[in-house]
């Protein structure tokens, strides 16, 4: 017990240095989330109704940010099947980071999930025993499980890991390697349960497809894996955090793959709409041109994701691109904001327009909605930089914590 205490307190003394660079950025994200919780304030004394969501959509820029962050979350997977499985050594090395920024990411998701509920203090409904979540009936309760146990799984396997590294002592296999072997599977849980939230809604055609959480799965597999590509750029240039380029290329490579799938997927998802022509294609008209002589305002942004992504994965096709930093980086932008306008815009408000009479309303988000969303992803990185410090100092080659006496050790 006297070595956590040692290793908290050793992290808080870490997290508290830094350049002036460092402080900027603290200082930075902690406006974000003042201004975040201001809003939320109001939003939480005035209601659901400052926000621009209504009956006819009723899921907006909270649950489209929740849905791309959860994509986010998986990312680790990427990082730990050819590290774990295939004992890729190169990837080893940073699969810890893939592990802190699934962490950041599903506080983000549960953060959307509070601010996205009018009620917010009824959420202990959720809570078994205590509440009523009616599991397994409802698929928000395996979401709210499967959540939980990915952050569960993630957590340890970095707390272990740290406080290894603090000891200065190899971590113990046995317990690391069969819970990030199970990471996998929950990974793969929590953006398939979430899928299931969307196409088992009979009544929303546009989602009800079996299709949607491989779907899901495809395209997280390319957004998350890119933030963590420009990450470790970024992080060997300003710390001394190393990794080989065998690494990130053969990131590069896993992404390529993932991003041949997702645009497979989708094309097939247009063939069946349009080749079919049912009623239900007026949603794939909304998004990509509009309906009733009238041009879609989302439009724009359905083309330019698409646009995107075919870009980004011919990028990343090509050897030579792939690994070539300025082509790589280009792709990596790209491929994150193709994802971040398919989970959110092209994902959410097709699904409510036209609604079920017919009428057309037109969601935009509203300047609260905006700040409280600027709040919870200043919140989600001010908690990635602080781990993300602390492991860089951590894993490091010098030595942490004073060695234990032989006494103890026996």
């Amino acid at each position: 017990m006297k070595s956590v205490f040692h290793f908290l307190r050793e992290c808080l003394r870490i997290i508290s240095r830094g350049n002036a660079a460092y402080y900027v950025w603290m200082v930075f994200l902690l406006v974000c989330v003042g201004q975040g919780l201001l809003a939320y304030g109001h939003q939480l004394d005035a209601g659901l109704g400052v926000t621009n969501m209504r009956d006819a959509v009723s899921w907006g820029f909270y649950i489209g940010n929740f849905t791309f962050l959860v994509g986010v979350a998986a990312a680790a997977v990427l990082l730990v099947i050819p590290a774990y499985i295939y004992d890729w050594k190169p990837i080893k090395e940073v699969v810890v980071y893939g592990e802190l920024l699934a962490l950041a990411a599903i506080v983000m998701c549960l953060l959307f999930v509070l601010v996205d509920m009018g009620r917010p203090e009824r959420l202990w409904h959720l809570l078994p025993v205590l509440g009523r979540p009616h599991f397994p009936s409802s698929l928000l309760a395996w979401d709210a499980l499967v959540l939980n146990i990915y952050f569960l799984i993630n957590l340890t396997v970095v707390c272990f890991l740290l406080f290894a590294a603090f000891r200065g002592r190899p971590y113990n296999r046995k317990v690391v390697v069969p819970l990030v072997i199970l990471s996998i599977p929950a990974a793969v849980g929590i953006h398939t349960v979430t899928a299931f939230l969307y196409n088992g809604m009979a009544s929303r055609p546009y989602w009800n497809s079996a299709i949607l959480a491989p779907r899901f799965l495809a395209s997280a597999f390319c957004s998350g894996p890119a933030v963590l590509l420009i990450l470790f750029q970024v992080l060997r240039k300003v710390s001394r955090f190393e990794i080989k380029d065998d690494a990130i290329h053969k990131i590069a490579e896993l992404m390529a793959y993932a991003m041949a799938f997702n645009l497979f997927l989708f094309g097939a998802e247009l063939f069946k709409e349009f080749y079919s022509h049912t009623a239900d294609v007026v949603h794939y008209q909304y998004l990509l041109y509009g309906v009733h002589g009238q041009p879609s305002p989302i439009a724009p942004f359905a083309w330019a994701s698409l646009c995107m992504a075919i870009a980004a994965f011919l990028l990343f096709l090509i050897p030579r691109t792939r690994q070539w930093p300025v082509t790589m980086n280009l792709g990596c932008l790209l491929i994150y904001f193709s994802v971040y306008i398919e989970k959110g815009i092209a994902l959410i408000i097709p699904g409510y327009t036209p609604d079920t009479l017919g009428q057309i309303y037109e969601y935009v988000p509203s300047p609260t909605e905006l700040r409280v969303s600027v709040g919870i992803f200043g919140a989600g990185f001010l908690l990635f930089t602080l781990l993300v410090k602390v492991a860089i100092y951590l894993l490091s080659d010098q030595p942490h914590a004073a060695p234990e006496p032989a006494a103890a050790r026996r």
